[in-house]
């Protein structure tokens, strides 16, 4: 594995519209706000953090065929690589995000995400990496829970390291926190937010949540109060570094990144962790998911 720095990225390409309202939102009349066009998507913005940090990142996703060319070239233009695939008929998927303060609403469209095929990330790419991050939603599609499984089985069995981005906790009470775990058994690490680790386990004190979840390691992540690492019967808080919030898509995104790109290079979950925080609280402070090309 010295020689395989790789980091596959598996899931959704968006165009993300990002609405920042000026004041509390008004029914049935004008509000105003700022609006800002960016791309997005859960496995393409961890990509793009993952190339701007200089790491050897690929994603594999589905966009419009219309779309290829650009968003290869978003990628590109922060340093991570793609192999995207394009769909004559659906549009590439797109995500309306209404931001106030620290939370968000998402109004999604999935468009050419629901194709998104596990047998894209081929053997052989695999051969080639250290690290397959997948991101939840990929459920959804066509080979559903069989075909994940059989993709991390594959992944395992090349010598790769399978981490999982659950997606959002609105996605796991649709989809069912027992499916979901079934799903996803066999990969490494999970990167929970709190809200849904407490949907995946049931419970509500963070500890217990974190311990609760059957994983190699588990990253327990709470936004501004830090986060919790979870890894070989040891538990390890890590305090959040102070930002001010700009726009708060796409920073679970971010701390993925910056925690693999940190992985691949000292195998320590703790100063993973430590190194994911750094680029989550550098993500807040842009308007959407994903670093400045």
């Amino acid at each position: 594995m010295a020689d395989r720095s790789r980091i596959i990225t598996f899931g959704d390409v968006i165009d993300d519209v990002v609405a920042i309202p000026n004041g509390p939102i008004r029914d049935d009349t004008d509000t105003p706000s700022s609006i800002h066009s960016r791309p997005g998507g859960s496995a393409a913005n961890t990509a793009a953090w993952l190339g701007s940090l200089g790491a050897d990142a690929v994603l594999v996703g589905s966009v419009s065929a219309w779309d290829v060319a650009r968003h290869t070239q978003l990628l590109t233009a922060v340093g991570a690589d793609s192999e995207l695939h394009g769909s004559p008929e659906l549009p590439t998927g797109t995500i309306v995000v209404i931001v106030e303060g620290q939370r968000r609403a998402m109004l999604t469209e999935r468009g050419a995400n629901t194709l998104l095929d596990p047998a894209w990330v081929t053997d052989e790419l695999l051969a080639s990496a250290s690290v397959l991050h997948i991101t939840g939603h990929t459920l959804l599609n066509d080979a559903g829970a069989a075909g994940i499984a059989s993709l991390i089985a594959r992944a395992r069995a090349a010598g790769v390291i399978v981490s999982v981005a659950p997606g959002s906790a609105g996605f796991i009470a649709d989809y069912g926190p027992e499916r979901f775990l079934a799903a996803m058994a066999g990969a490494d690490i999970l990167f929970p937010s709190l809200d849904e680790g407490r949907l995946l386990t049931g419970l509500e004190d963070p500890s217990e949540v974190g311990a609760a979840l059957d994983f190699g390691t588990v990253v327990l992540t709470q936004g501004a109060d830090g986060l919790i690492v979870f890894h070989g019967g040891v538990v390890t808080p890590v305090l959040s570094f102070a930002a001010p919030v700009v726009d708060p898509t796409g920073a679970g995104d971010a701390f993925c990144a910056g925690y693999l790109d940190a992985f691949i290079r000292t195998g320590d979950p703790v100063e993973s962790a430590r190194a994911g925080a750094l680029v989550a609280a550098g993500a807040v402070g842009v308007i959407g998911g994903r670093p400045q090309p």
